[in-house]
């Protein structure tokens, strides 16, 4: 190293200018798509229903407020105007509301139509505002029960990605432009206030969360890094070198992902942190030594060779099984996990080879006086460990009560561990979209779409009778419930016409009861305007939708009323003329409950076989595996007892503290193994083996899970309430991670490997 230190800092000079330049060619996306999970029977159709349909994501709902009530002519023309002029913004393919609605109505000549509101003629409002409010069809759609609140449905275009490419501007890339006509547009109304819900709007808010997370986390872990630094260093040149490589890391792994053209997603604001934290650990374990070499009076050249040995393949491993673990997270259905696990594999490995090239070869240059300032937290440090030890060596039987009494404690938590992940739980603290969120959930129909498709069996049609009245109860049964908000189905068309043969009474708003009836409404249909802006019939009329949506339940509870909803169907609808089957954008991506316990399990199984054989090739001994592997066990039951007892929902973004844990703990464990190995191998005694790598190797470990405790800690800056979560998640269990590294693993050792 050092006869080519100069080269090497060269080299990674010009690494890091293409590196600069990739971080400027970094892509940000959020796609609601992207959380699909991968070969789902479930998927396969609904990706087939949208291709016969339309998505259920193309809308955009604007929600303008008069607290007084909407029904005042200066609101209403306001509203309309705003309606009228949103038709010519880019990328909207329709326009709906009240505003723009009008009734059907029946003359002796011809169908014509009345409004829904008579703008012009305030002496009606009162007339219309009750009818209004008794018509299912608007109240939580079009107006909120209050009357406080008109909503104007923008028809987008579908944002659903369904191949991963396309031609011309991305989806995020649209709905920017989206999003910046309608504010422009709607900036030139004075309304009291406003609100957006729609996947546009999803999409450009989260992106710009993922932007400030990443730019927020990388710059408190750089802060709290150099408070680290200064207090373990106090010395100038050791706190840059250190710096220099834990940044070089960062910098090198961002760029990597921009020269590769690899998109970051919600979970990207860990990124920062995870670099900082594992560069960090890598840098501490490295200048430790070298300083111990220093002082015990190497020379730099064997001092450097020294720890290139000891630590450096100790180091290689512990990135290795840090990298494993993420890669096991390709094991998962969902997207945005599975290109987390890869990419945080690939940065673990940039981050060991800055330290193992470019670290070393900066230690080479330096004295142990120019590093670090030896004081009295060196003694501190010696009193500590010393102390630990003397506890594992006196004190056997209270710690083997201690985890026995945890790991009971920690299988009640995870009994306790729910999946009923809520959509307000992954929105950003004190921003308008949870706002505006919340608004539509409290005020209107909220945004979980649900859907039902309805496929006509043999020669049948929707449009027969027999057919349409199933259509009609399935309706009927599903919107009686109080979480279903808003429904509707080709029926709708039917019950107009009904209700217009009937004064527009809003309790004649029904399907008509005789076949007779129902074909004269069949002729009369043609002539009456579209009602619906989706399509709510195939073209060859064998496959109709009943379009909801639901409260945010949370996902298990969305299952339990789908299960209850497929039994009511099973009981009371006719199979053998009709088919139906639950879909849409939210059914899918509920699934994902599922999918995440049984990936959880499968990933970390693999991670523990994978760390299994490295150890064998490591240790070659069973014992040394079986030493190994139970402290590492533990703090992954902690991390579900601290789920199951907090309540934190397991969901897709909290999952990847498990491969996080298992790749991160397992370090301290390889490094304290590591340097025991290297003592017997020299033929010391185990107690004097034991003793020796609590003095050398116990300092590194307990500074680095220091690191990593606060470094996790970092997340509780985050807006993002799973970032908060996966950071307080990760922090309390690596500092139990380190506990039972040192309490445990000597007793192993002296009951195995006398």
């Amino acid at each position: 190293m050092r006869k080519y230190r100069l080269p090497v800092i060269i080299a990674f000079s010009f690494f890091a200018a293409a590196a600069v330049y990739g971080c400027f060619n970094l892509k940000f996306s959020f796609d609601f798509s992207q959380f699909f999970p991968r070969g789902d029977d479930d998927l396969a159709f609904f990706l087939e229903f949208i291709e016969e349909f339309e998505g259920d994501d193309n809308f955009l709902l604007v929600a303008l407020e008069r607290k007084q009530g909407v029904f005042d002519s200066t609101f209403l023309d306001k509203a309309h105007d705003f309606a009228l002029n949103a038709r010519e913004l880019e990328y909207i393919e329709g326009v709906q509301s009240l505003t723009m609605f009008s009734y059907p109505l029946k003359t002796p000549f011809a169908v014509t139509t009345i409004p829904a509101i008579h703008r012009n003629d305030p002496s009606r409002y009162a007339a219309d505002s009750l009818r209004i409010m008794q018509d299912e069809r608007f109240v939580n759609n079009l107006i909120n029960e209050k009357g406080t609140a008109l909503v104007v449905l923008l028809k987008t275009e579908s944002l659903i990605n369904l191949t991963g490419e396309g031609e011309g501007l991305s989806s995020i890339e649209k709905s920017k432009i989206l999003m910046a006509g309608v504010e422009d547009l709607i900036g030139g109304y004075n309304f009291e206030d406003y609100h957006y819900l729609g996947s546009a709007y999803f999409q450009q808010e989260m992106v710009d969360m993922q932007i400030r997370e990443v730019t927020v986390s990388a710059v408190v872990s750089g802060f709290l890094v150099f408070l680290i630094m200064f207090l373990l260093f106090r010395r100038p040149l050791g706190i840059i070198v250190s710096l220099v490589s834990i940044g070089l890391g960062l910098l090198l792994f961002l760029g990597t992902l921009g020269l590769l053209g690899r998109e970051l997603n919600a979970i990207a604001a860990l990124y920062p942190v995870l670099m900082i934290i594992v560069g960090t650990s890598d840098v501490i374990h490295i200048m430790s030594k070298y300083i111990d070499e220093l002082r015990a009076g190497k020379d730099k050249e064997t001092a450097i060779r020294i720890t290139i040995r000891e630590i450096g393949m100790a180091t290689l491993l512990t990135s290795l099984t840090t990298a494993v673990g993420f890669a096991t997270l390709l094991t998962s259905r969902i997207d945005p996990i599975r290109n987390f696990g890869i990419n945080a594999a690939l940065g673990v490995m940039i981050a060991y080879v800055t330290v193992i090239f470019f670290t070393t070869a900066l230690l080479s240059y330096l004295s142990v006086d120019q590093i670090v300032k030896i004081g009295k937290q060196q003694a501190f440090w010696d009193r500590l460990l010393e102390r630990a030890y003397k506890f594992t060596l006196l004190s056997p039987g209270k710690i083997k009560i201690g985890m026995a009494v945890a790991a009971v404690l920690c299988a009640i938590g995870i009994s306790q561990i729910t999946t009923n992940n809520r959509i307000t739980s992954a929105l950003p603290r004190g921003k308008k979209i949870t706002t505006d969120f919340l608004f539509f959930e409290r005020e209107l129909a909220g945004f979980r779409p649900f859907e039902m498709a309805v496929t006509a069996k043999d020669t049948a049609r929707i449009t027969d009778f027999r057919v349409m009245q199933e259509i009609g109860k399935i309706e009927d049964y599903v919107k009686q419930f109080d979480v279903v908000r808003s429904t509707a189905s080709i029926t709708a068309i039917y019950r107009s016409i009904n209700q217009m043969f009937n004064n527009n009474r809003p309790d004649a708003y029904v399907l008509p009861d005789d076949e007779q009836t129902y074909a004269k409404y069949q002729r009369l249909s043609k002539q009456i305007p579209a009602l619906n802006l989706n399509v709510l019939m195939s073209k060859d009329q064998k496959r109709a939708r009943i379009t909801s949506r639901l409260n945010d339940l949370g996902a298990d509870s969305t299952q339990a009323f789908l299960a209850r909803t497929d039994s009511w169907v099973n009981s009371n609808i006719d199979t053998a003329l009709v088919e139906v089957r639950s879909t849409g954008t939210g059914v899918i991506i509920d699934k994902n409950s599922q999918y995440i316990r049984e990936n959880l399990l499968q990933g970390l199984g693999l991670a523990i076989l994978i760390v299994c054989v490295l150890m064998g090739l490591l240790f070659k001994s069973w014992k040394m595996l079986f030493v190994s592997l139970v402290p590492n066990i533990l703090p992954l039951l902690f991390a579900g007892a601290v789920l199951g007892f907090t309540g934190i929902e397991l969901e897709a973004g909290v999952s990847i503290v498990f491969a996080i844990i298992f790749g991160i703990a397992v370090d301290d464990t390889i490094h304290f193994l590591a340097k025991y190995k290297l003592a017997r191998d020299k033929g010391l005694e185990l107690e004097e083996a034991i003793h020796l790598t609590f003095r050398e190797a116990g300092k590194a470990i307990v500074l680095t899970s220091v690191v990593l405790f606060f470094g996790f800690l970092v997340m509780l800056f985050s807006i993002h309430p799973p970032s908060v979560t996966i950071g307080l998640l990760i922090s309390l269990t690596l500092g139990s991670a380190v506990v039972s590294d040192l309490l445990l693993i000597p007793l192993l050792l002296r009951w195995l490997d006398k």
